[in-house]
């Protein structure tokens, strides 16, 4: 940073670049103390101020290390003020070209005082103002930048500790020790280029909420930096004696002055009204409620109250009593002087008197087990409960009245049924009471079972929701709402019920294309151990089909097994219910044995209802076990008595071939029984 302002001010000299004046801060070095502190500081008749001295740096040309600055028309902050540096001021208006290094080797100190309240033991360079005053009010204050040739936009990471140092130091007449008001707001770390400091940098940011900028070449002042407006402020008792110091020093070296810029007219001796009572902060005044302030000052000869800058009339005593919100401030007179120190303002709000518009919220039990639980949305209930709630209130809700644990925004009640809830203002305190919040839980306990029917060809269903309801909605266009529908096509069609306690819940029908069957074809495999029967339904059949061979025992297979040869009957049924057809049909097989015996029972070997399978002209041909030839037959012969050449057989196993006259052949043998 050196290098480049140093660079920028060779260009400035040798190009011949004019900045006009208006653009940065000039100074004057020519004011005493006296006028620093009392014309340009304090600027208040107001004021008890003596003992006032300063000191800086003893230049031999003459030159001041602080004095008066004007800033009328440039973009800095204040108009004027004090300017106090560690080197000289004259260096301190912009632009920002070069680098401000005053000091060296002139024996110029540091001050203890600093370097007690900073933890320091080697500053140097120090400038000081400091003078005794007596407040008449409860309070002081004042404004300041703090700039710095520190603030470098460009560090080395050695260059991130390099800080000058500041205070504020007050201290009551008679006491030891002094306070620093040149703190962090809301806390106790002093202001320095190291505690102050934004980010962009490799050295690290700190608090930089209220750091300003790194400063580029135009600017009002000389410096790489500065923090913005600060305020530094302290309690005091009206009519003692206290002691200020403001001293700024150089840490470690001379190198890379600093200094502070003090508002004109910012040091106020006000008087303390309190805290503000304002529903951001939580602490609003609550609907009727009167506050008394009291603004009583030692020797005061008079007082005016203020709301919104204006004269409220009659209100001349030491106390007001508040009953409506506004900004308020006081004047305070002291003998026959004009003498008035301003007051803080006093800024009141009013809660807002919350009317109640529902306080009962009643939800259907949602889920399958009815138990009189069910979620409720509490943010929705919270914009329902009031009828002015104001969007910055903050409502939680709460399972008690001495519960500290909000309840979640999907809240599921804990007492089936029905349970109170307590609704509360959590962002403002005092005001308000616990609003009671009822949920109801009704319920649907009617047994609703879904259906799914067939509805046959060419004909019309009738859909029944049952009744005990007190409305119906079914999902057809237009919708329907009695407890009967009428359909003609196959769907899904869905009926909301609703119940006494306007609960709902959904029944669905789902209505599928029916028909009775056709029977295509039996496909027979016979003849074999496991003989079977396969039914075949033609392709364009539309029901869902069950199978049976008794007409009361039904499969939902159409292959029924184990048949032993015979005659049958399948009936196919449509499960929707549009009817059922049945079929005859043969199973064929051979006998296993016979028993030629003459008793009239199963005294010859034949193949049963070969005509009924259209299999009559079959060829049935027996041999004995040494294949010779016994017997030929046809499918409507009587079949074979167990005689060859009428000489009768011995009893033992004999062989047979059937040729089908549908090109199938059956080879086996059977027994003949004696």
């Amino acid at each position: 940073m050196n290098t480049f302002k140093n660079i920028i001010s060779v260009l400035v000299l040798t190009l011949g670049i004019q900045y006009v004046n208006g653009q940065n801060i000039s100074i004057d070095e020519t004011y005493t103390a006296q006028e620093l502190v009392k014309d340009i500081l304090i600027n208040s008749s107001c004021a008890n101020v003596f003992n006032v001295s300063v000191s800086g740096g003893n230049f031999a040309s003459g030159e001041k290390s602080f004095g008066f600055f004007d800033g009328t028309g440039t973009s800095f902050p204040f108009q004027k003020g004090i300017i106090l540096s560690t080197g000289k001021i004259n260096n301190a208006p912009g632009p920002n070209s070069y680098l401000s290094d005053d000091g060296g080797s002139m024996g110029w100190n540091g001050d203890p005082d600093l370097n007690q309240a900073l933890g320091l033991s080697n500053t140097f360079n120090a400038t000081i103002l400091e003078f005794d005053f007596v407040p008449l009010g409860t309070s002081i204050s004042f404004d300041y930048i703090f700039s710095s040739e520190q603030y470098l936009s460009n560090p080395m990471s050695n260059q991130c500790n390099y800080t000058d140092g500041f205070a504020f130091l007050l201290k009551k007449n008679g006491e030891p020790n002094y306070e620093n008001l040149a703190v962090v707001p809301g806390t106790s770390i002093p202001v320095k280029v190291n505690t102050v400091r934004g980010s962009g940098t490799i050295c690290p940011p700190a608090n930089e909420t209220y750091f300003d900028a790194f400063n580029g070449t135009v600017h009002p002042t000389n410096y790489n930096g500065q923090t913005k407006v600060l305020t530094a402020q302290s309690n005091v008792i009206p009519g003692e004696t206290y002691h200020i110091k403001l001293v700024i020093a150089d840490e470690g070296n001379y190198r890379f002055d600093s200094a502070i810029f003090l508002g004109g007219g910012s040091f106020n001796f006000g008087i303390d009204l309190g805290d503000d009572r304002l529903i951001a902060t939580g602490n609003p005044l609550c609907p009727g409620e009167t506050l008394t302030v009291d603004a009583t000052q030692t020797g005061a000869t008079g007082y005016q109250w203020f709301l919104n800058g204006n004269q409220i009339p009659g209100a001349i005593n030491a106390t007001y009593s508040i009953t409506s919100e506004g900004d308020y401030t006081v004047e305070i007179y002291f003998g026959t002087t004009t003498c008035s120190p301003p007051s803080q303002i006093l800024k009141i709000e009013y809660a807002e008197t919350l009317v109640v518009n529902e306080d009962t919220f009643t939800e259907c039990d949602a889920d399958t087990n009815q138990d009189g639980k069910t979620v409720f949305d509490l943010n929705a209930i919270k914009n329902q409960l009031f009828t002015n709630l104001p969007a910055n209130y903050v409502v939680s809700f709460f399972e008690t009245q001495t519960s500290t644990t909000a309840l979640p925004t999907s809240y599921t009640n804990t007492t089936a049924f029905s349970q109170t809830i307590f609704a509360r203002v959590t962002n403002i305190q005092g005001c308000y009471t616990d609003y009671p919040v009822n949920l109801t839980i009704n319920t649907f306990t009617e047994t609703i079972t879904d259906e799914t029917l067939g509805l046959c060809e060419s004909n019309s269903l009738i859909l029944d929701a049952g009744s005990g309801f007190t409305s119906y909605s079914w999902n057809t266009t237009p919708v329907q709402t009695t407890q009967q529908i009428t359909v003609t096509t196959a769907g899904t069609y869905t009926v909301t019920l609703t119940n006494a306690t306007n609960c709902t819940k959904d029944k669905t029908f789902t209505v599928d294309a029916s028909g009775i069957a056709t029977i295509d074809n039996i496909n027979i495999n016979d003849f074999q151990d496991n003989n079977t029967a396969t039914i075949e339904v033609s392709s364009t059949s539309l029901g869902d089909y069950e199978y049976s061979l008794d007409g009361i025992n039904y499969q939902d297979s159409p292959i029924f097994y184990h048949l032993e040869a015979g005659e049958y009957t399948v009936f196919v049924q449509d499960k929707k219910g549009c009817g059922i057809v049945f079929e005859t049909f043969y199973i064929l097989d051979y006998p296993k044995y016979f028993t030629p015996n003459n008793d009239g029972y199963n005294d010859t070997w034949f193949i049963k209802n070969l005509d009924k399978r259209n299999l009559e002209n079959s060829t049935i041909t027996i041999f004995d076990r040494y294949g010779k030839l016994l017997k030929q037959l046809t499918g409507l012969g009587d079949g074979w008595n167990g005689t060859f050449n009428s000489q009768t057989l011995p009893a033992t196993d004999y062989w047979f071939e059937i040729q089908l006259s549908n090109g199938k052949s059956v080879k086996g043998h059977f027994t003949l029984k004696r």
